[in-house]
């Protein structure tokens, strides 16, 4: 898939804000500074499209941008370690749970993960939220320019096996590098293989 337009639509405070759900809808999410802005960039090929900071939990609001005037990719608030008041966490929380479980047109959603680190425990229990809400999810391994081929093959290794002791079979896994390009094509295909099987829902 090639992408001719990228254009930022509108940022919601809940579902009820969101666009029209006419148009198939892929989420991405992860941890504070996971490199979930800079993927966007990436896979865009717009440099500035999705704002990146180095304070984490820059985005707060669900953000859609409008692709190929045909599909809308989804900026979720990240989770974790940012800095901001336990309350305000747990609100993000809400936000992001009312909008996964009940966005009619999402087509699946992109979970970001460090690959520089083991698996985490919001990250896993993330996961497992999704699995029994019976949500599909792609686990996005982002930063794999940072480690070397001998020590990325090790982490990934180590990844699967930790997903193996409660996933079968295991949830697909694209490794991403938003500085190389990595994994770009892979979540593109993805994207363009589901929007053909998208239907408006009635109501």
């Amino acid at each position: 898939m090639e992408i001719s337009s990228a254009k930022f639509v509108k940022s919601s405070v809940g579902i009820q804000d969101c666009p029209p759900p006419v148009l198939p809808e892929y989420a991405f999410i992860g941890r504070s500074n996971v490199g979930k802005s800079s993927l966007i960039n990436s896979l865009t090929r717009r440099g500035k499209l999705a704002k990146t900071s180095s304070t984490p939990g820059k985005t707060q609001l669900i953000n859609h941008f409008l692709i190929n005037r045909s599909w809308y990719l989804t900026d979720l608030p990240g989770f974790g370690f940012a800095k901001v008041p336990v309350a305000i966490k747990k609100g993000w929380e809400g936000m992001i749970r009312n909008y996964l479980d009940k966005r009619p047109n999402l087509m699946c959603t992109f979970l970001l993960v460090d690959i520089r680190h083991k698996p985490l425990a919001n990250d896993l229990e993330f996961m497992r939220w999704m699995g029994a809400q019976g949500l599909p999810f792609y686990v996005v391994c982002t930063k794999a320019d940072k480690l070397s081929k001998a020590r990325l093959e090790a982490n990934l290794k180590d990844y699967r096996e930790v997903l193996a002791g409660e996933w079968e079979p295991l949830p697909p896994i694209i490794v991403s590098s938003s500085e190389t390009g990595l994994g770009r094509e892979d979540i593109l295909g993805v994207i363009g293989s589901s929007n053909p099987g998208f239907r408006t829902p009635q109501g």
